[in-house]
Order: structure tokens, then sequence, then C-alpha cells
């Protein structure tokens, strides 16, 4: 089978949230001898792309997002399986550490956007709600990430936000990640008000916004 029909069908396998044709399409591509990252990146990516779109189109839901999303996985899984470890972090978009801010109980939209990094091939570690500053700080430390997500949806829990960045810097360290927060209260104006590096209205927006930064920062 050809390169670009394989790739469309993998693709496929992520609109039409069909983990079986995923799994098989992955050990297709893999029998061809096609390139793992090129099938993550054009084939998978691709089809994700698809789904974040109908997601903020409205023509998509939660539920077809993690059926989208596992279908992702299971076919990464095999591809990256006869990887390297440094090969398999190569083909990782980036890792992420991601939370609701300290005082903040609300995690709805947290999760969505989890998802969406989840489905984009980030690694991300879910700290849940209401965490401590000192945590998240110690956590992101912990695994090395790329990037430090925080949510807050209300005003009196905005602060937390501006603590994570305040301490990042005070430890010399706030140049190792980039730390992007949103929520409902929370704005471009707050965010450069405190020094962080972005802000994403919507969880597509944020998963966009992370590549650019990321890859801004690999180019120095």
């Amino acid at each position: 089978m050809a390169k670009e029909e394989i790739l469309e069908k993998l693709k496929l396998s992520i609109t039409e949230m069909d983990t079986d044709l995923a799994i098989a399409t992955a050990n297709e591509a893999l029998a061809e001898g096609l390139d793992p990252l090129e099938c993550i990146d054009q084939g998978l990516s691709a089809g994700m792309a698809i789904m974040s779109d109908l997601f903020d189109e409205g023509e998509a839901f939660v539920p077809e997002l993690l059926m989208s999303s596992e279908a992702f996985d299971a076919a990464v899984k095999v591809l990256t399986g006869g990887l390297t470890d440094e090969e398999k972090k190569n083909a990782s978009a980036g890792s992420a550490l991601i939370h609701t801010v300290q005082g903040d109980i609300h995690d709805i939209g947290k999760n969505i956007v989890r998802t969406l990094f989840e489905a984009n091939n980030f690694t991300v570690y879910d700290l849940g709600r209401d965490v401590p500053v000192e945590t998240v700080v110690a956590k992101a430390r912990e695994h090395k990430v790329d990037l430090i997500l925080g949510s807050a949806l209300m005003t009196t829990t905005m602060p937390s936000q501006r603590d994570i960045v305040n301490i990042l810097t005070e430890e010399g360290i706030r140049d190792e990640f980039i730390v992007m927060f949103g929520g409902a209260p929370v704005s471009q104006d707050w965010v450069d008000q405190i020094g962080a590096d972005g802000y994403a209205d919507t969880a597509t927006e944020a998963v966009v916004l992370a590549k650019e930064l990321l890859r801004k920062k690999k180019e120095g």
C-alpha cells in the first residue's frame, strides 16, 4: 500500500474514533517500513487536528475526543514500540504538567485541556485540583516537563498563578519551563502582568500556542 494511503487511513482512524483500524494501520505502516514519526505527525496528528476543529465548532464533544484519543494512543504505542527511549522522546510533542490552582476545585475545563494535549501526543502529568503552589513547582522539577499549565476558575484563586511564576523565579529555574495559564476569569493582560508565557481561551488554542512556544524555545 502506498504511503499516502496509509497516512490517510491513520487520519481516518482518528476521525472515525476506530481503535481497531488505528492499530491495524499502524502495523501496516511498520510492515511497509514507513517512518513512525512521520506516521504520527502526518497521519494521527492530522486526524486529531480535525477533531480539535470539530470540538471548537460544537460538532464533536468530550466523549468523541476521548475515543479519538484512545485510538491515537493505541496507534502511537504500536508505532513507537521498536524505538529507543531517546527516539520515543523525540516522537513526543513535549511534556506538560497540568493542574487546577490552589484553592480551586473546578476541573472540567482542565480535564478537556488534558485530553486535547494527550491527543496531540504530549506526555501529560495531571496533578488534579486544588494543588499547592509548592507541589506544582516540585513536580515540574521532578518530571522535567516542558510546560506548566494551570487553570483558575475563580478570581480569588488567580493569585496562585502569580505565585507559581514568583517561586520559579526565586528558585532560579523560571527559564526552564514554559508557563501557560487559563480559566474563565483569566486574561492575556493578567498573564502578561504576572510574567507567564501564554494564555489561551480554549483548549485547542492552548495546544496550538504550546506547540508554537516550544518551537520558539527550541530555536532559541
